[in-house]
């Protein structure tokens, strides 16, 4: 099965069950012995995000502040190790055009798997 490291971490640690790999192009430092699935599956990424987001009308000068605030938060070393103590790679300080371009790409990227997937809803 595949879960998120978030909830996946408590009972790889408590050895009630075993990680075979991990999603993410690089090894967790949380999980530093479990291997990546590119490393035997070459190019196999998958990642689950957080971010923040707001309405498309809020005022520029907001937007500023927040992204400020959050990088800010980001970029404590206590905030980073909480994080990756729960199995989280912290984002490197972006600003909203770089957050959206990677949604952006993540949307194209997803849109190819569902397409060649032949995925539809149902």
């Amino acid at each position: 099965m595949f879960d998120v490291t978030a909830t996946a971490l408590p009972q790889v640690k408590a050895g009630t069950t075993r990680a075979l790999g991990v999603t993410t192009k690089e090894r967790l430092a949380s999980l530093p012995d479990v291997p990546t699935i590119d490393s035997v599956l070459k190019g196999y990424e998958a990642l689950g995000w957080v971010g923040f987001g707001a309405p498309a009308a809020t005022p520029p000068d907001i937007i500023a502040t927040l992204n400020k605030l959050i990088n800010t938060a980001l970029g404590d070393p206590r905030i980073r190790q909480r994080l990756i103590e729960l199995g989280v790679i912290p984002a490197a300080a972006n600003s909203p055009g770089e957050f959206a371009k990677f949604i952006s790409d993540e949307v194209e990227k997803w849109s190819k798997v569902i397409k060649f997937a032949g995925i539809k809803p149902e």
